[in-house]
Order: C-alpha cells, then structure tokens, then sequence
C-alpha cells in the first residue's frame, strides 16, 4: 500500500499551523475577538489556503504532493533549505506581531486610505500567488530542477509579465498584512521576510538560468524578476 503524501502526521501538523494557528494568531494572541481587521485577514488568508489548492487540485493534483514533500527532495538547492523555512516563519512572525502588539504595545491605527491600499494589496498578492501557482504545475516549495516531473519553462499567465509572480505576490502581501493590522511591530519581521524574498528570487533566477533548458531564452523577454519596471 503506497502512502499518500498529503495525509502524513507531519503535513497535517503543517495544514493546522498554516490553515488556524497563523491567519487566527492575532485573534488567538489578543483575545480582542472584536478586532474586525484580525478576522477579515483570517478569513482571508484561509479562504486564500483553500481556493488556491482546490484550483491546483483540479489542474495539476501532483503539485500538491510535490510541495507537500518540501522539505524531503534531495535534489533541492543546499541554500533554499534554509531560506524556504525562513520564509514560512518570517511571514508567521508578521500576524503574530501583531497580535502581541494588541496586548503589550500601544496600537496606533494607521488612516483608511492606507488601511484599504493594505487591503487591496493582501487580496492582490493571494489572487497573483494563486494565478502562479495554478499557471506553473512547477511551482515547487523547494527550488530544485524537477527532472523527476518533466521541469520546463513556464511563461504563460503572469509568467508573461515578470519571471517569478508568486514571490511578487508574497511580497505585497506581506507589506499589506502590517499595514491592515495596524501593526508597527510587524515591520521589522515583514522588512526581513520581504529581504528572504528578495535573495531566494535572486538565487532561484540564477539556477533557472544556468540549469533549466530554455529559461534564459524566456528571460529576454520578461525583463525583470519581481517587480516589473523595477528589478
């Protein structure tokens, strides 16, 4: 009988901590259960969870096994066993920041047109993220040359526009999270994560270029890696 990788002890202690523990930390943190920003990016982030891994489901079903083993690929690049985990904790440490600041810190509530640019910018970075995630039936959780599954060049759907759309997804999600929690503390572990992003594109890029057939034919056209007109 052969073992579903989605349906481990360890993956389902990683869906509890990435579907309840962190988008409900703030709440959870601050037992303030009327903090109506908290429930909406909770709501939002595991609304995100599920709509994005249904769409994979649908499309490309082994790409969820494929990320479901992050961690267990022994072709994955010696760095990103690193930076992966950072970033899964760095964008952790942003909720639960703010959840503590609730408590500990005196919240200063940043005005509505920054609040609702924050807002936009948490539902912009889910919907490009899960667009890339359902574009690319690649888009592993570790960086690696998937020989194993066929790897080739993805540059279709926002692929068209910049090289790697989930990391520009992440990153603005990540800046909006501070901003709609009303969270200074947050800064410092969102300015860190968003560091981790900026490096792992930069290494991921350079093993595509010099590993991946094609890619630095489709890097000529898509200019830039994260954000477009910009780098």
């Amino acid at each position: 009988m052969v073992n579903n990788p989605l349906s481990t002890p360890k993956v389902l202690v990683q869906l509890v901590v990435v579907i309840i523990l962190i988008p409900f930390s703030p709440l959870l943190i601050s037992f303030d259960w009327d903090w109506l920003e908290a429930w909406v990016y909770a709501i939002v982030a595991v609304l995100g969870f599920f709509i994005s891994h249904w769409l994979v489901w649908r499309r490309s079903p082994d790409l969820l096994s494929e990320r479901a083993q992050m961690l267990n690929h022994p072709d994955a690049k010696s760095w990103d066993r690193i930076l992966a985990p950072a970033l899964a904790l760095g964008g952790g440490l942003i909720p639960i920041a703010a959840g503590f600041e609730r408590v500990f810190g005196e919240v200063q509530e940043f005005s509505l047109p920054v609040k609702s640019l924050a807002l936009a910018g948490i539902i912009l970075g889910y919907v490009l993220g899960t667009w890339a995630l359902v574009t690319n039936r690649y888009f592993s959780g570790m960086v690696r040359i998937q020989t194993d599954r066929g790897h080739a060049v993805v540059s279709s759907g926002p692929y068209r526009w910049v090289r790697h759309p989930g990391y520009t997804g992440a990153f603005i999600t990540y800046v909006g999270m501070s901003f709609w929690l009303d969270s200074t503390w947050s800064i410092l572990p969102m300015l860190l994560v968003n560091l981790v992003v900026i490096i792992r594109t930069k290494l991921e890029d350079e093993t595509l270029q010099a590993e991946l057939a094609g890619y630095p034919e489709y890097a000529e056209k898509p200019r830039y890696r994260l954000v477009p007109g910009v780098w």
